[in-house]
């Protein structure tokens, strides 16, 4: 019997809904699709999406490492390094690696984002 795989959904580790959300809405883009909280005063779990990148974050410790690393495709990583460095994000000024045609960030978790031209 063979399975077909479909795309990964990672799991990245929080722990400040505001820094998380400055990161990832307003300096990388992403939008919230939906966040779950068992109570208002209980750990966020939220997917979140940029194109047909999805993530989820999770202020659970039990859900996963914090310091994991993804890499996400993109059509052009230089030019998304450029758009970035445009946006004078405090907390960032990412580069870019000509040998592996990528940008590496690293959130304010500890969690590696390497974003790589697709080829």
């Amino acid at each position: 019997m063979t399975f077909h795989m479909k795309p990964v959904v990672p799991i990245l580790r929080i722990f400040d809904e505001e820094k998380a959300k400055q990161f990832y809405f307003e300096f990388l883009s992403f939008t919230c699709d939906w966040e779950h909280r068992f109570e208002p005063d209980l750990p966020l779990y939220m997917q979140i999406s940029n194109g047909d990148c999805i993530l989820h974050l999770s202020e659970h410790h039990g859900d996963c490492t914090p310091g994991s690393a993804i890499r996400i495709g993109v059509e052009d990583a230089m030019a998304l390094q450029k758009h970035l460095l445009s946006k004078a994000y405090k907390f960032a000024r990412p580069g870019y690696d000509a040998e592996w045609e990528q940008v590496s960030l690293t959130d304010p978790f500890g969690n590696r984002l390497h974003f790589y031209t697709l080829k």
